[in-house]
C-alpha cells in the first residue's frame, strides 16, 4: 500500500512539476521586438494552457543566439536576414526570395543550433537609410546618398550594434556603398529618429516598420544594389521546447502572414509617439484582428 502511495505521489509531482514549466519569450532592446514577444505570449496563453514568461529586451542577436542555444531563452522573433548574414555568417543572392533566404536558416539553425524557424508573420523589417527632408540631398536611392556625401558633411548614425554586425552591418554597407562620412555616432536605436529629426545626425539606417518615419517626415532611400537580404520577421523556437509543448508550432503557425507591415508601423507609432504600453498594444491588435477575444 505505501509502495502505491508512493509511485502515485511521484507521478503527482511529475504532473504538477510539467504543469509549472514555462515557455521564456525574449527580444531585443527595441520598440518592435516589445511589442511582438506579447503578441506571442499572449495567443499562446489564449489557445492553449501554456504559461509565458517574458524576458524584455535582452539583448541584440549577439546576446540572443547564445542564449536561444543554450535554453536561456525557448522563443523570439527574429528576422531571416539577419539570420543568414549574421548568424550564419552566409551570403544571399540579390534578389533571393524571401523563401530562399527561409529555407537556408531553417536549416542552417536546426543544424547548429537545434531551434527552428516557424511560419513568417507576413512583414518585412529592413534597413532605409532616411534623412530630414530640409537636406540638398534629392537622394532617392543609397547611390545617390553616396554622391551626395561627396560634397555635403554627413554625419551618420546608428544603433551600436549596427557598427558590429558582420554581413549586413556598417563595415559592409560601406564597402559596397562607398560613402565618405565626415562622423560616424553611436546612438540607442530608440534616440536615432529624434537625433536626425533634431539635426544631430544627417543619415540613420532606419527600420521600414517604424513609425516615426512618417511622423517625423523622413526621406527614405532604395538600396538600388540590393545589399540587404530579406528580413522577413518570423519566431524562432527550441526544437526540445516543440516537443516539451506539442501544441505550440501549430498554435505560432496560426500567426503566419497575420501581420501587415502597416499594422507594425501602427503598432510601432503608437508606443513610440503615443507613449501606450506593448502590452496593451499586441493585445488591442489580437482583438482587432479577431485572434482573440476581448
Amino acid at each position: 500500500m505505501f509502495a502505491t502511495i508512493g509511485i502515485a505521489t511521484i507521478v503527482l509531482l511529475g504532473a504538477c512539476s510539467n504543469s509549472d514549466k514555462q515557455i521564456i519569450i525574449s527580444g531585443k532592446p527595441w520598440t518592435e521586438q516589445y511589442i511582438l514577444p506579447q503578441i506571442l505570449g499572449q495567443y499562446i496563453e489564449e489557445k492553449t494552457d501554456y504559461k509565458v514568461k517574458y524576458k524584455d529586451g535582452l539583448g541584440e542577436v549577439a546576446i540572443m543566439t547564445p542564449a536561444l542555444e543554450k535554453g536561456d531563452i525557448d522563443l523570439y522573433v527574429e528576422y531571416t536576414g539577419t539570420g543568414l548574414k549574421d548568424v550564419l555568417k552566409e551570403n544571399s543572392e540579390v534578389g533571393e526570395s524571401s523563401e530562399s533566404v527561409l529555407e537556408k536558416v531553417r536549416k542552417g539553425y536546426e543544424e547548429q543550433f537545434d531551434a527552428t524557424w516557424l511560419s513568417p508573420l507576413g512583414f518585412e523589417n529592413t534597413y532605409t537609410l532616411a534623412y530630414t527632408k530640409d537636406k540638398d540631398y534629392d537622394a532617392k536611392t543609397y547611390s545617390d546618398l553616396v554622391e551626395a556625401s561627396r560634397f555635403e558633411d554627413m554625419v551618420f548614425g546608428a544603433p551600436h550594434a549596427f557598427y558590429e554586425r558582420q554581413g549586413d552591418g556598417f563595415d559592409d554597407l560601406i564597402n559596397s556603398y562607398p560613402f565618405t562620412f565626415t562622423e560616424t555616432k553611436s546612438l540607442d536605436p530608440n534616440v536615432m529618429y529624434e537625433a536626425v529629426k533634431n539635426g544631430e545626425v544627417d543619415v540613420i539606417p532606419a527600420f521600414t516598420t517604424d513609425g516615426r518615419i512618417e511622423r517625423f517626415d523622413l526621406q527614405t532611400t532604395k538600396d538600388d544594389l540590393g545589399f540587404f537580404p530579406k528580413y522577413d520577421a518570423a519566431p524562432v523556437v527550441r526544437l526540445e521546447v516543440l516537443e516539451e509543448f506539442p501544441e505550440l508550432e501549430k498554435v505560432l503557425n496560426e500567426l503566419g502572414g497575420k501581420i501587415t507591415e502597416e499594422d507594425m508601423l501602427k503598432m510601432n507609432a503608437r508606443v513610440d509617439i503615443d507613449g501606450d504600453k506593448a502590452e496593451d498594444v499586441a493585445h488591442d491588435f489580437l482583438v482587432e484582428k479577431g485572434l482573440i477575444d476581448k
